[in-house]
């Protein structure tokens, strides 16, 4: 079988490191595989192809802003990807987040319906059924029709139009004749709200996102509490690409910080590349880590994750946090409540910073309790483990062609 995956990255982000992490698995199954992605480190594996320049994505980025529309430039990279495509023929295309400023999406759908290749595509956010939006959070307008957007200057920012009625609208009649199209969700909170969109008629199905639990697992972390300056500390982390961005919730893990001065706790925050010139006394900023070995010893280091973002359509942090042996405590933001299921993770309404550092406390006190870290490991290992993510994927191309070639 030959399948293509279009992304915005390729091994970096977490879509990225899903797509590659997909590309090799199949590749270990005996299948042919190419990769194209938009943004991002250029790469240096076979058939993995960069078809944007960072020229064409910042432009892209600027006629979004001016115009109020997105993904409906880039015309040099969307000829690269269907050239691309036309080289490779694929058996089905496997599609992730198009978004991103790296890409013109209806062309590339009108090719794959036009050559009826079948397709799988993958939902990492809701933009894909919104007028523009990645996360619809407390609005519902795109479940009858995007208009009057609240959060215009979020992110795809426009500055001064709005056209999310019409993009809305487009997104409508991309999905409407695209027959050979299965659609998959990587928590069953997020095919929920697929199911009550534009795309409510498409198969759906779950397919939760899969980590390499050889890279994650538990670690020896004296070298690094060494480091860290930390003795008997008890460790609290926060992981993210951008901790302080609004919708990561960096904020609240400083506020926490703040409350907690002489608890014995120790907040330790990945992914602040710009650090705070007040940061409290028990707080260590790390820049956003790459090394993903580096990563899985902070995650065995932590006595527990902090997870305090605004909305999640999955939380791979929270798996790889249980893989590496650390359960997970947090806001209610969608998604990771039933990736950290309860003896693995405890969750409270967002945003009730009160009621997550009672929560916290309790846990510290051992009032509240969770699993092993061994049996954290082996849930995470039994649920979330690339192999797994593979094989599920493998069966959908599987079913998607033979459903196809019955149909002719």
């Amino acid at each position: 079988m030959k399948v293509a995956q279009v992304d915005v990255n390729y091994n970096f982000s977490s879509t990225g490191k899903i797509v590659a992490e997909l590309a090799t698995g199949l590749r270990d199954m005996g299948h042919s595989t190419m990769a194209c992605f938009g943004r991002g480190p250029d790469s240096r594996y076979d058939n993995v192809h960069r078809i944007s320049s960072r020229a064409e994505v910042l432009l892209h980025g600027l006629a979004t802003r001016v115009t109020g529309l997105t993904d409906y430039f880039s015309p040099l990279a969307t000829r690269r990807l269907i050239g691309h495509l036309e080289n490779f023929r694929p058996d089905v295309v496997h599609l992730h987040d198009l978004h991103g400023y790296f890409l013109n999406i209806r062309p590339v759908v009108d090719y794959l319906k036009a050559m009826c290749i079948p397709t799988v595509w993958t939902f990492h956010c809701e933009f894909m059924y919104t007028g523009k939006c990645g996360h619809a959070f407390d609005c519902e307008k795109w479940k009858t029709e995007c208009h009057h957007c609240p959060d215009l200057r979020g992110y795809p920012a426009s500055w001064f139009f709005d056209f999310t009625t019409r993009m809305f609208r487009d997104k409508q009649t991309l999905f409407e004749d695209f027959e050979r199209l299965h659609l998959v969700a990587p928590s069953a909170w997020l095919a929920d709200r697929m199911r009550q969109s534009i795309i409510r008629d498409k198969p759906i199905s779950v397919v939760p996102n899969g980590i390499d639990v050889a890279t994650f697992c538990r670690r020896d972390t004296r070298g690094l509490r060494s480091e860290l300056g930390l003795s008997n500390e008890y460790v609290v982390l926060s992981v993210g690409a951008d901790l302080l961005y609004e919708h990561k919730g960096g904020s609240w893990v400083l506020e926490l910080a703040k409350r907690n001065p002489e608890a014995g706790i120790v907040f330790v925050m990945v992914g602040v590349d710009r650090l705070s010139r007040q940061i409290p006394a028990n707080v260590r900023m790390i820049p956003r880590i790459f090394d993903q070995s580096l990563l899985a010893q902070y995650y065995s280091l932590a006595d527990v994750l902090l997870l305090t973002s605004t909305r999640e359509t999955f939380s791979l942090v929270s798996a790889e946090s249980l893989a590496c042996g650390s359960p997970v405590i947090g806001f209610d933001s969608g998604a990771p409540k039933e990736v950290a299921l309860p003896g693995f993770g405890e969750f409270v309404p967002y945003p009730d910073l009160d009621a997550l550092g009672a929560l916290l406390l309790r846990v510290k006190g051992g009032e509240a309790t969770f699993k092993s870290s061994t049996e954290c490991e082996q849930f995470a290992r039994a649920r979330y483990s690339k192999d797994s993510m593979v094989k599920a994927y493998e069966s959908i191309y599987r079913q998607l062609i033979e459903r196809d070639l019955g149909r002719k």
